[in-house]
């Protein structure tokens, strides 16, 4: 039994006798994990939703987190008013775990687009082109996307995201692994190919042990820096 699982349900055991509660688990983690651990909150008549959120320190720092959430409707209901104090987006992803899919789903977008937006600044930064008049074409093309235009990973790009603090703060490459890593098993346990994203994960794996463990995941910036590779 997972930790996380074990936790969840010695906070079951302590609310049993307050039939009625509600549980709002926002970690990130295995679908089915959250589809047993609601499935015994309901023995219990304890309420249970998992709304796993997306935003990033800047969007709670602002209060426009997006949250996906999955259970029954009734304590999605009763979950929306206390998720809208903190977030911008609340979304109703389905039963029970959809809130789950829904997140390792944009993570796995999201791992893989700055793996790409970093590997397309190190190309035009080697070849000649200023990264900031490069950001603007981009942000402004087909290749617009929140890796660029909102946490460019290139430092000197953009104030306030943590390329522009060394890497420090924000998503890290730990989480941003652990996140893949779900996807991957996910799309094991339903024989879905994930050919990009299991690439994606190695990609941030190997970060982790050279240097990039503790670091925003944009660090890849970094990895994929040819003079580093020297």
């Amino acid at each position: 039994m997972s930790p996380l699982l074990s936790t969840l349900i010695r906070a079951m055991r302590l609310t049993r006798r307050r039939q009625g509660t509600l549980l709002l688990d926002c970690s990130t983690i295995d679908p089915v994990i959250a589809k047993e651990i609601a499935g015994r909150a309901r023995s219990q008549q304890i309420s249970m939703v998992d709304a796993p959120v997306s935003g990033g320190t800047i969007g709670a720092e602002n209060a426009t987190l997006t949250f996906m959430v999955g259970g029954d409707d009734a304590d999605f209901h009763r979950a929306e008013p206390l998720l809208k104090a903190m977030g911008k987006n609340i979304v109703h992803c389905g039963e029970a775990g959809t809130g789950q899919v829904a997140k390792i789903c944009n993570n796995l977008v999201l791992g893989v687009s700055m793996i790409g937006v970093s590997e397309a600044f190190q190309l035009g930064i080697s070849l000649g082109i200023d990264p900031s008049k490069l950001a603007n074409i981009v942000n402004t093309s087909s290749g617009r996307c929140w890796s660029s235009d909102t946490y460019n990973p290139c430092p000197g790009v953009m104030d306030g995201v943590p390329s522009a603090r060394r890497y420090t703060g924000g998503f890290g490459c730990d989480l941003m692994a652990k996140d893949l890593s779900l996807a991957v098993s996910a799309a094991n346990s339903t024989r879905q190919p994930l050919p990009i994203a299991s690439l994606a994960h190695q990609i941030y794996t190997l970060m982790r042990y050279h240097g990039g463990s503790g670091k925003d995941f944009s660090a890849v910036f970094e990895m994929l820096d040819a003079k580093n590779q020297k």
